[in-house]
């Protein structure tokens, strides 16, 4: 039988997987940071009539600049945009492949600040582009003189920052926004994938985007819409990113009936989004009671929860011990634990961390009960 090794791929995608949490039938999935509240039934009603307007059609190409719908996603966010502003694709990943693919590339480089989102550096060798991983602090927060320091250092062509920061939780200080902006030399992607569970205060980074041309700020409607099956995220920036993304956007890569659907989202944004506060609610519990049984955890600005299996409880080495002995959790068996107790959460490769989406409130229930196994 071939194998991958007897194929002339890439070098450098030898010995790689696929990118992907592991998708197993359980009772409680927590893991991939989806909205566990299903479409209420009179917006699944609405997308079913929008997508059935599109069928007869389907002999015709799409909007190939999905020019209605990114109107509409102006519209919803705001702070004076309009299409030209707005650019959407599959996901927020095909948006920032499409960022990587026209300012990133073969003899240029991207930084993120690690830990945060893997796909980043994923979307760069997919890309060409050079990959240099920057580092946080010990409790993974990013100071303004660390960021400024680390950009100097290696002049990117390309910066991510996530706001919330994907898998810590934790929204940036605008200050950090600003200041690596000042000092970058090349564009700037701000990651706002969890934007809407954000504490009340926390600045967006669209508040900032007027007279700043290397500024894109990244969204999607996978989380807060609920929307993760219809693939839709989006960009906002400066017209001229727009016009530069354009370039290299496959043709009719948003189909009919994406676009169809996601209108239909739009439309009736305030029932989808009618599911965020209870959510952050889930969160917010889940921080204060790990937080109460001795659990290290970081302070989240999004739908999930970053968090220390061992946090101050020590580990016993053997039944037989009087005493328990210093030691770190293996978080690879903290999540087999909870995987027996029938709840799936996302080993994210930090040692002695596991990161949980926020819930309903029974699978808060279930998690929190899975927790005492540990």
């Amino acid at each position: 039988m071939t194998t991958l090794d007897d194929l002339p791929i890439r070098d450098d995608l030898r010995g790689l997987k696929p990118y992907g949490a592991p998708q197993l039938d359980v009772p409680v999935r927590l893991n991939t940071n989806e909205n566990s509240y299903p479409v209420p039934e009179p917006v699944a009603e609405a997308i079913g009539k929008a997508l059935a307007a599109e069928l007869r059609d389907l002999n015709r190409y799409p909007d190939r600049d999905a020019v209605a719908l990114r109107a509409d996603l102006a519209g919803h966010l705001g702070h004076g945009l309009t299409a030209d502003h707005v650019w959407a694709a599959n996901g927020s990943n095909e948006i920032q492949q499409q960022l990587l693919q026209a300012f990133g590339g073969p003899g240029r480089t991207a930084l993120g600040f690690t830990p945060a989102y893997s796909m980043h550096p994923l979307l760069a060798l997919g890309t060409g582009t050079g990959w240099i991983p920057a580092t946080r602090d010990a409790d993974f927060g990013l100071t303004v003189a660390d960021a400024v320091a680390q950009v100097r250092a290696h002049r990117p062509d390309v910066v991510f920052l996530c706001s919330p920061n994907n898998p810590t939780g934790t929204a940036l200080d605008p200050a950090v926004v600003a200041a690596v902006l000042a000092e970058a030399p090349g564009m700037v992607v701000v990651d706002e994938a969890y934007a809407e569970f954000a504490r009340p205060g926390t600045v967006s980074a669209l508040a900032v985007l007027p007279g700043h041309p290397r500024l894109v700020v990244t969204r999607t409607m996978s989380k807060a819409f609920g929307f993760a099956g219809g693939r839709l995220g989006y960009l906002a920036a400066d017209p001229a990113v727009v016009q530069a993304v354009q370039l290299v956007r496959l043709p009719y890569h948003l189909s009919a009936l994406t676009q169809a659907a996601a209108r239909a989202a739009l439309a009736h944004r305030d029932a989808l989004l009618g599911t965020v506060a209870a959510i952050m609610r889930q969160r917010d519990r889940i921080v204060a009671e790990l937080r109460a049984r001795g659990h290290r955890v970081a302070d989240s600005d999004a739908n999930f929860v970053l968090f220390e299996v061992g946090g101050d409880r020590q580990l016993r080495l053997g039944a037989s011990d009087a005493a328990p002995r210093p030691g770190a959790v293996d978080q690879a068996a903290a999540w087999r634990t909870l995987l027996a107790a029938g709840v799936l959460v996302r080993d994210v490769g930090l040692p002695g961390w596991l990161r949980v989406t926020a819930g309903t409130p029974a699978e808060t229930d279930a998690f929190l009960s899975a927790m005492e196994e540990l």
